[in-house]
């Protein structure tokens, strides 16, 4: 890398990170998860309002290239965060609403996102079964990091509705990843003959590396060694992540596996090793990816069949999402004002859309046209979520929830719906 190189490549991380931090504080001030300020930073720092010539020259070919390599290290890494948190276990609570909500968000938007695909959007690329099932699966997702920063910030921790969304986004999460290699593997022809050998793999990981990781983290704890093993983190991750790239899969899914092997409880090494990665990933890696995938965003030669198009998805992301979550929750035993709350959590999806478009539109299965729509559509659905919240689950009600549970009181069941109404609409009075 020359002198030039160098000065323009700090130059422009030192503006990423400038515009990133801004707007993200600026939505946080606003009710909104920061994510979404960071990711409006790179749409805005994209050919929606830069023209091409400011583009050139704001990011070089050579330059571009080092943004996108600091970008896919950020995926990796957050990956394997979030690979760590959903190993963790699962409320014991509200099994039944939990399994109908996760299958009910997942099933329906699915299956009219399929529909969708074959009967009324169709990308440059063209439709085919790998275009389907990626439609599917990316208007099926859930943010299980974005939505845990909105209990967090909206203050709905200790609420069952809180603990039902966070668990099935979770499992929402495992089965979307699972869904998008399966779509990896009916998209790509040129490895598929090394896709079997991800038995052997998954059983190696979990087999030999697990068990290894937790009997050295056992005798580090019994050493007394403080010092915090991200090394080995970040060695596991890039490594498995290069084994699944080459086995045919995406490389996140590597990182993703690596993080759900990760040992936890006394001596494990979860959250040591997660507290560290955490912090470079997410105040300077994944701010660099956010550019770099906004880059890729053009909202400004939609024309009247482009409007068309958004809203035909946005009627099945947010409908499909409500329609499935909502029905599942009301017929697993909670009220509809609950059901709707439960609904509107796991429509956000923020940054872990934005990860499975990137590899759609690297995969040839969307155009930069679809890519642009659907990335604004995983935008919108997200800041929708805390005006909804605010009306349908105020201060009131939640404080309410969140003492019923602590004093281990049901939400109110079916048999309850007929004057559920008045209950529920004391918090207003």
């Amino acid at each position: 890398m020359t002198s030039e190189q160098s000065v323009t490549l700090l130059l422009v991380l030192a503006l990423v990170l400038v515009a990133a931090k801004t707007l993200g504080s600026l939505l946080a001030r606003l009710g909104q998860p920061a994510v979404i300020g960071e990711i409006l930073a790179g749409i805005l720092l994209g050919p929606t309002l830069l023209p091409d010539a400011v583009q050139r020259k704001l990011f070089p070919a050579d330059i571009h290239l080092i943004l996108s390599a600091l970008g896919s290290l950020g995926v990796a890494l957050f990956l394997f965060l979030i690979g760590q948190e959903l190993a963790l276990h699962p409320p014991r609570r509200q099994t039944k609403v939990v399994l109908a909500t996760t299958a009910g968000s997942i099933a329906v938007p699915f299956g009219l996102a399929c529909l969708l695909a074959v009967t009324v959007v169709e990308p440059s690329v063209g439709r085919s079964l790998g275009y389907t099932l990626f439609l599917g699966t990316a208007m099926s997702v859930t943010a299980f990091p974005v939505l845990a920063r909105i209990v967090r910030d909206r203050d709905l921790l200790g609420t069952p509705v809180a603990g039902i969304s966070l668990a099935s986004a979770a499992i929402g999460d495992l089965l979307a990843w699972s869904m998008l290699a399966v779509t990896v593997m009916v998209a790509s022809g040129h490895s598929q003959w090394r896709l079997p050998l991800m038995i052997p793999l998954l059983a190696l990981m979990f087999g030999a590396v697990r068990p290894l990781l937790a009997r050295w983290a056992d005798r580090r704890a019994r050493l007394g060694r403080t010092r915090e093993p991200y090394e080995v983190a970040l060695a596991g991750l890039l490594a498995c992540g290069a084994a699944t790239e080459w086995l045919g899969l995406h490389f996140i899914f590597g990182a993703f596996l690596f993080g759900l092997v990760m040992p936890s409880g006394p001596g494990g090494l979860r959250e040591p090793a997660g507290r560290q990665l955490g912090l470079v990933t997410e105040y300077l890696l994944l701010p660099v990816y956010f550019v770099v995938a906004g880059a890729k965003v053009d909202l400004s030669r939609l024309g009247t069949s482009g409007l068309a198009e958004f809203g035909a998805i946005m009627l099945v992301a947010v409908g499909g999402k409500y329609l499935g979550a909502a029905s599942a929750a009301r017929w697993s035993g909670l009220d509809w004002r609950r059901s709707l709350v439960l609904a509107t959590l796991v429509n956000t999806r923020g940054l872990t859309e934005l990860i499975i478009l990137t590899a759609g539109l690297q995969l040839g299965l969307l155009d930069q046209r679809l890519y642009s729509l659907m990335v604004l559509m995983a935008v919108l659905t997200t800041v929708m979520a805390g005006p909804v919240l605010r009306v349908l689950y105020p201060p009131r009600l939640v404080a309410r929830d969140r003492g019923r549970a602590a004093a281990e009181e049901p939400l109110p069941e079916r048999s309850q719906v007929t004057t559920g109404a008045a209950t529920v609409a004391e918090p207003h009075q």
